[in-house]
């Protein structure tokens, strides 16, 4: 069942939200050749403990860690480990915080010092394919609308989306109606309704969008290891119309990057 929020309960959302933003920033700063999975990860629970929240993800499922980070052709749900990262990865890393008794969930793939053309051609398109599907995020839309707008633009430029992973609604529980698949068709699905909160989360492969599974029975790899993006974003519809509660803001103060992607879905300003 659909759970609609209310403005006061969306604010609420908006902190959980921030602080996985902050957290992702912090992580920005420090990741870089040489460095591990593992230890990223331990500065993230004591981040996020820190801000007042909890880590979302650490014992959801059983899973036994802060962050999912997935490097290269892993594509979801990978364990943190010690194996340094080297110049060339590229690493996703998802997180997740409760706070107030809400989650916040989102998702940056990062380059780890000069990456390959191709690839990072694939994380632009994958980031970019995101704030496409946001735009269609709105009263009057569908689940398929979002889903055709993501699966179309990342199809046109060549590249596998995932079909068995999905986005999806967030308060309360960490995982809540509806779904929000990054392919479908247009004009099909849940109608969108003033005060939904969800995260939609591209999935894309730089080969097939063909997946497998490790028998750690948590990491998704693509079927031809070949590299694979996954950016996410929390979004809530006020006012008829998306309204971002999670932000790249610090990850691109970290980074020292300019971008102006979020300023039509965004109507706060972040310190």
């Amino acid at each position: 069942m659909m759970v609609t929020k209310t403005r006061e309960e969306i604010e609420l959302m908006r902190e959980s939200a921030l602080v996985v933003s902050r957290t992702l920033g912090m992580l920005a700063a420090e990741i870089k050749p040489g460095i591990t999975t593992l230890y990223l990860d331990k500065l993230a629970e004591e981040y996020i403990r820190e801000q007042g929240a909890v880590p979302a993800f650490l014992g959801l499922y059983d899973f036994p860690n802060t962050l999912c980070m997935s490097p290269n052709a892993q594509v979801v749900h990978g364990i943190p480990n010690d194996v340094p990262l080297v110049e060339g990865d590229i690493i996703s890393i998802d997180c997740g915080a409760k706070k107030n008794g809400f989650y916040g969930d989102h998702a940056y793939t990062f380059p780890i010092g000069e990456i390959a053309e191709e690839t990072r051609k694939l994380l632009e398109v994958t980031k970019e394919s995101l704030y496409v599907g946001i735009n269609e995020f709105r009263i009057g839309n569908r689940v398929g609308d979002v889903a055709y707008a993501i699966q179309k633009y990342c199809e046109d430029h060549g590249y596998g989306v995932v079909r068995e992973l999905v986005g999806h609604g967030l308060g309360t529980k960490m995982h809540e109606d509806p779904e929000m698949p990054n392919y479908g068709q247009r004009g099909r699905g849940k109608k969108f309704i003033e005060g939904m909160v969800v995260a939609i989360e591209p999935m894309i492969n730089l080969g097939t969008q063909r997946i497998k599974q490790l028998k750690d029975g948590w990491t998704i790899l693509t079927a031809d290891n070949k590299p694979s993006a996954h950016f996410e974003h929390d979004v809530a519809i006020l006012d008829g119309k998306p309204e971002l509660l999670s932000t790249f803001k610090y990850i691109y103060d970290a980074l020292g990057i300019e971008s102006t992607e979020e300023d039509n879905f965004r109507s706060k300003v972040y310190d």
